[in-house]
């Protein structure tokens, strides 16, 4: 089922604030901690994120903290509209759907693109990324396991001989991930899926382009018909969930 988050309730400023002797925050820094959060699956969909607590988190002004917000808005992370609180992208049910077929189309042109032309070294890093996300799966280390999941697909994105559509494929996994967030049943394990990411890993390094296509595109409507598109809410601890790893 969907899950909302309970909009009443905001990080504390040692949540995000910089460890103590670290250099000032910028905007790119609370960029980077709202984007990983989102992506990772441990921000969830339609969180608010209230400029003024922000501000006192990272120890900047609000003008820097808006500067962030701008940015994740032009990269469709989080939703800003006139007089309301920034808050994260809480898609619905027929943008959920959009995404998928947009993400199915442009990943298995990335993967017919980039099968063969890795090397033996980043071959071995795709290999290592699909071994530590199983390690992470076996061992129960969620966030671990979600991190490496996402990485599979984003590491090829960034190896894509075309970077314009490897970067368009960055996004729509980043979009997809909070679609997963929002719409995934009980039990469902991100985009771990048997051992597709393995099999796909395979298929790249012995430049099966076709193969590694058509199974991104099976991985990918396997995943969506995982999804419960039925809306319902249910509060969450948002101070816990973006509380750095100890």
């Amino acid at each position: 089922m969907a899950t909302a988050p309970d909009s009443g309730k905001f990080p504390s400023a040692a949540t995000l604030a910089p460890a103590r002797g670290a250099r000032k925050a910028s905007d790119q820094t609370i960029y980077d901690s709202i984007y990983e959060a989102v992506l990772t699956q441990r921000l969830p969909p339609g969180s608010r994120l209230p400029e003024v607590a922000l501000s006192e988190m990272f120890g900047v002004s609000r003008s820097i903290v808006r500067k962030a917000l701008t940015r994740l808005t032009s990269d469709h992370v989080i939703e800003q509209r006139p007089n309301q609180m920034a808050m994260v992208a809480r898609p619905d049910v027929e943008e959920t759907r959009q995404i998928f077929a947009a993400r199915r189309l442009v990943e298995s042109e990335v993967m017919r693109l980039t099968a063969g032309t890795l090397s033996k070294a980043r071959v071995q890093e795709l290999r290592k990324l699909v071994k530590d996300e199983k390690a992470a799966h076996d061992s129960g280390r969620d966030q671990d396991r979600v991190h490496c999941s996402m990485e599979v697909h984003r590491f090829l994105a960034r190896h894509c001989p075309n970077q314009v559509l490897g970067r368009m494929m960055r996004d729509l996994v980043l979009r997809t991930s909070i679609v997963i967030a929002l719409y995934k049943s009980p039990g469902i394990t991100a985009c771990f899926l048997g051992d597709d990411h393995g099999r796909l890993a395979t298929l790249i390094a012995k430049g099966d382009g076709e193969a590694a296509a058509a199974l991104a595109h099976d991985h990918l409507v396997a995943l969506e018909n995982l999804l419960d598109l039925n809306d319902d809410s249910r509060p969450i601890d948002l101070a816990s969930i973006l509380r750095p790893p100890s």
